[in-house]
């Protein structure tokens, strides 16, 4: 027994979470329903996730504050803005051409009987409002991973100044060394959880295919199918940017293609922020950089979401026989992009910015009540992707930073 659990613990943890994947997929075609019995493995391993993200940013965040200075903080904050705002954007593109290309939904027919209430847009202003968090302990507790962020770059930022001032430094070094001290326990805690993620990854998968089956996916397999195109396409977009940027492709997959499939899995960007983070942390980039860059991409960049915003407009404009013009598809693009800012860390943030853009253009809501059939299929893919973007965007920031002299100081990650 012994013996197979430190085969267990020695392997490599992207070959079990792959076996994973696998019999949990069988498992869920074989037992069906059934196999939601294996729910509550699947939602530990999300728990267990969630616990540790606010200490991850938090701590993070103050110790990358306290081993860069504010104008390179500055710099990297641009940088990464601009990055995640252009993706966005290139992901809606992507996402119209190869719905046009292949017009999903085409021949099919609405049921118009069925009402479908979507959530209301909180608008950019509620968001922007919402980085200012009026509590603390409610930011943490909410998971207000933007609120959570602002406390961080206040307290490092805080806490630096104590370590610079002649009356203090003392003070604010032994501040440092017990918040240092706190990331350092927590990595240690995450190494513990990662032992679990491949059990938990098996109850997910395994009562996702169970719940889902093939039916659902025949029936509106076009759209997935065609989103899942568009999703390749935005990573092979990824690759030229990596490329271009003269990174590994090679070194870069080996640490992401962990967070990518735990996001997939999951489909949340927030609870694999703690996988992502120490993905950052082996690639070896500047926890200066991760350590805001990653929680605020979890938060506000969704080139996944940009993409599903996009394929959901042309199916849905295909279903009515009306196909989007043009004019139609700028639309799309200049508020989906705005659109994925806008509702940046509210719970069901995808059918939000859809019902966004169906109701601009005029299209009908009935639909965005079909696609919620198919939401966990994409909703998969699409945090996958959204994850990746992250990662993607902070190692070519990393690489443009190096001529600056930035340090990638891996110690605290």
């Amino acid at each position: 027994m012994k013996a197979l659990w430190r085969g267990y613990i020695e392997s490599s943890l992207i070959l079990k979470i792959t076996i994973a994947l696998i019999l949990g997929a069988v498992v869920g075609l074989i037992f069906g329903k059934d196999a939601a019995v294996l729910a509550p493995f699947g939602d530990l391993l999300i728990r267990l996730l969630k616990f540790l993200i606010v200490p991850l940013v938090l701590f993070t965040l103050i110790v990358g504050i306290n081993q860069t200075n504010l104008s390179s903080l500055g710099r990297m904050g641009g940088k990464v803005f601009a990055y995640y705002l252009l993706t966005s954007a290139l992901a809606i593109i992507v996402g119209i051409s190869v719905a046009s290309l292949f017009d999903p939904g085409t021949g099919m027919t609405l049921n118009t009987d069925e009402e479908f209430k979507t959530p209301e847009n909180p608008g950019v202003t509620s968001v922007l409002l919402n980085i200012v968090p009026e509590n603390i302990i409610n930011a943490f507790s909410e998971l207000n991973l933007l609120g959570i962020i602002f406390t961080a770059i206040v307290f490092g930022m805080a806490i630096s100044a104590l370590r610079s001032s002649k009356e203090h430094a003392q003070l604010g070094e032994s501040v440092y060394n017990v918040v240092s001290g706190l990331n350092e326990a927590t990595l240690n805690i995450m190494k513990v959880i990662i032992h679990y993620i491949p059990i938990g990854v098996f109850a997910i998968v395994a009562e996702v295919v169970g719940n889902q089956g093939a039916g659902t996916l025949i029936e509106l397999g076009s759209m997935v199918l065609v989103l899942y195109a568009a999703l390749i396409v935005q990573i092979g977009f990824y690759i030229v940017f990596l490329l271009l940027s003269k990174i590994n492709l090679k070194s870069f997959f080996r640490e992401a293609r962990t967070p990518m499939i735990t996001a997939f899995v999951t489909q949340s960007s927030s609870g694999t922020l703690p996988i992502t983070l120490r993905a950052a942390k082996n690639m070896k980039l500047s926890n200066s950089l991760y350590g805001f860059s990653l929680p605020l991409g979890a938060t506000i960049n969704m080139d996944g979401a940009a993409i599903r915003i996009a394929v959901s407009a042309v199916f849905a404009a295909n279903i009515i026989g009306d196909p989007l013009s043009f004019t139609d598809m700028l639309q799309v693009v200049i508020i989906g992009t705005l659109a994925s800012v806008g509702t940046a860390g509210v719970p069901g943030a995808g059918i939000i910015m859809i019902a966004t853009v169906f109701a601009q253009l005029g299209l009908p809501m009935e639909a965005v009540g079909l696609l919620t059939a198919i939401d966990v299929l994409v909703g998969m893919g699409c945090t996958g992707l959204n994850v990746t973007g992250d990662l993607v965007g902070t190692t070519i920031v990393n690489k443009s930073e190096k001529k600056h002299g930035i340090e990638n100081n891996q110690g605290h990650a």
